[in-house]
């Protein structure tokens, strides 16, 4: 009996990860051997082309470890050492080994750019019998209607409903589980995902997440393609699963994070929409001032001292990677069992002791205090929430479907901070193990919420 098409994919992707881990690994020895040899061969002369491809293997890593903006200027440097060197060593008979050392520079950032792209197999899945899907038509400018998401989802054998304008989301769903559904997704943005996977979570059933909103930050941190929305609609036919985890504040379940501070006050604002930088930056003053938002909030530290006052407050559904780091804004797992807790607190002269302007722990409960109501933002969406705001997460609260032909995990799950943590992460994809960098699980017993 020849073997099913699901694991044909799923070896496939496994041989093609491996490859792509034992080419770059290649590639890395031959810029680096390449190099030192026409160091060791014409010394000190060689001192030069040694230096060049240097600065060609460090743009490269960058360009292999960062994404955006990082990522264009690691490999600028990298051009730009490269051609410096054929310019200056043009008559030293050189111009051979710069090319060799160019073309091993580039096999080595494709092949390690292939080896840690999200592409992890999920566990096969039964298929439901009677899936549905709701599809919200307003979300993300008109996504889904534009995709033709409900004639798809008919072809494929899923129910469609439409939210509309003033309807009960939750109730929705409720009602449709009451009907007989045993599976549910939602074609929304994150604020919608958050109430759907609630009622899943509390019906035992899998949920799929398509993202049908503007930005679809749960989607990516699932693993799911936010750019083949009709796609995503097959976890709901032939998909792999997962358990990830939920968190609340004050009963209300988030599926991304909180904020509180300059942030959650300006999304309180009418004009936010239309608006947003200028807007924001009209927040700030005042949400900063000895009488504002941001200085009302009191929260503790990891170490249990009680401080007030932050201009943001971040409380995630596990924790976030920040600026600068590979797969920055997004979360290498969702299934830590624990908040992930940021603190941006600008520079104080007048604060003793100096307080840090940045802070990240991981936590499986936290608590802020306030005087009067907090303006918040909880998946994008503005809330006032009475003080105290009580968080906790709610760990392998929700089973989500995800399709086969999707990623299956965060780009930062994949994608290691530091030279020599990717190294070793090629070598263990060489080796066949798991490619995602997953955060050490924190033992039960060793977690202590913050008082």
């Amino acid at each position: 009996m020849s073997a099913p098409p699901r694991t044909l994919r799923r070896g496939r992707r496994r041989r093609r990860r491996r490859t792509a881990a034992v080419v770059a690994l290649a590639a890395a020895a031959w810029v680096a051997v390449l190099s030192l040899q026409a160091a060791l061969d014409d010394f000190p002369r060689g001192l030069l082309l040694l230096a060049c491809g240097a600065l060609v293997a460090g743009g490269v890593w960058e360009g292999v470890l960062r994404r955006g903006t990082a990522r264009a200027a690691g490999l600028a440097v990298a051009g730009a050492a490269l051609a410096g060197g054929v310019v200056l060593l043009m008559d030293e008979g050189y111009v051979r080994t710069l090319l060799l050392l160019g073309l091993g520079a580039l096999v080595w950032h494709a092949a390690a750019r292939s080896a840690f792209r999200p592409d992890v197999v999920l566990p096969p899945a039964e298929r439901p019998r009677r899936p549905v899907v709701v599809v919200n038509p307003r979300s993300g400018g008109g996504r889904a209607a534009a995709a033709g998401l409900a004639e798809a989802a008919r072809d494929r054998g899923i129910d469609v409903l439409e939210l509309r304008p003033g309807e009960d989301l939750a109730a929705l769903v409720r009602d449709a589980v009451e009907r007989g559904a045993d599976a549910v997704g939602m074609a929304g943005g994150d604020g919608s995902q958050a109430v759907v996977a609630a009622v899943a979570a509390e019906s035992g059933l899998p949920y799929a997440c398509i993202p049908a909103g503007t930005r679809n930050h749960f989607a990516v941190d699932l693993g799911v393609d936010r750019t083949d929305l009709v796609g995503a609609l097959d976890a709901l036919v032939d998909g792999g699963e997962r358990v990830v985890d939920l968190a609340e504040v004050n009963g209300r379940v988030f599926v991304n994070n909180v904020s509180l501070g300059i942030y959650a006050e300006a999304v309180q604002s009418s004009g936010y929409r239309a608006a947003k930088v200028r807007t924001l930056l009209g927040t700030v003053p005042r949400s900063l001032a000895v009488r504002g938002g941001s200085q009302d909030l009191s929260w503790p530290t990891p170490g249990g001292r009680t401080l007030q006052g932050a201009a943001v407050i971040l409380v995630g559904n596990n924790q976030y990677r920040l600026g600068g780091a590979a797969g920055a804004g997004t979360r290498p797992a969702v299934d830590q069992g624990l908040l992930g807790v940021t603190v941006l607190d600008p520079p104080d002269r007048r604060a003793r002791p100096r307080r840090r302007p940045v802070r990240q722990w991981e936590t499986p409960g936290f608590r802020v205090e306030a005087t009067r109501p907090v303006p918040v933002g909880i998946d994008g969406e503005a809330a006032l929430l009475d003080p105290p705001l009580v968080f906790r997460v709610r760990p392998a609260a929700l089973r989500v479907r995800i399709a086969a032909s999707h990623p299956g995990a965060s780009p930062s799950a994949v994608e290691p901070v530091g030279a020599l943590a990717a190294l070793r992460a090629l070598a263990r994809i060489a080796g066949g193990a798991d490619p995602r960098q997953l955060p050490p699980r924190v033992p039960a017993a060793a977690r202590q919420p913050a008082r």
